[in-house]
């Protein structure tokens, strides 16, 4: 994990966010919250090794349930690319859609399709009023391209 000071991952800044979500500022959380901003795409994995480097006595348990949390206040976005654990990234509130590399696993972040939510329009809404659309675009990255990997979609 980074430890760069920049506005947005500063302690007292990530502090501020967790306090307006209105959420309980803990350690834990600001550790957690510290990991999405400088690995996003992460997954809970990920975020409890993290957080173990500079919180030892953190359980899995806990960060699960700071992910669950965070989620449902809206701070962090949880998202489920096909044949990987559940992702989580901190860029909310956009809509946005992702890349992901079904050789190496890579995940990037890509604009809304066409600029605003929800980006697409299902042909049968069914009565429902659409706010987003979810969509992941499966390939393989350069990388993989350049070293032959197969495809695995």
């Amino acid at each position: 994990m980074a430890t760069g000071t920049d506005s947005h991952t500063h302690p007292d800044a990530l502090k501020s966010t967790i306090r307006g979500s209105g959420l309980k500022v803990t350690a834990p959380r600001v550790a957690v919250l510290e990991v999405l901003q400088h690995a996003p795409h992460s997954s809970a994995e990920q975020v409890f090794a993290e957080v173990r480097k500079t919180l030892s006595g953190t359980s899995a348990q806990a960060v699960y349930g700071i992910l669950a949390s965070f989620t449902g206040a809206g701070l962090v976005r949880r998202f489920d690319p096909p044949n990987s654990p559940a992702l989580f990234e901190c860029r909310v509130g956009d809509n946005h859609h992702h890349l992901s590399c079904v050789g190496c696993g890579l995940v990037q972040d890509v604009d809304c399709v066409i600029g605003e939510a929800p980006c697409l329009t299902p042909s049968d809404d069914s009565g429902f009023t659409i706010y987003s659309a979810e969509v992941t675009f499966n390939g393989l990255c350069r990388t993989c391209q350049a070293t032959g990997s197969p495809a695995t979609g």
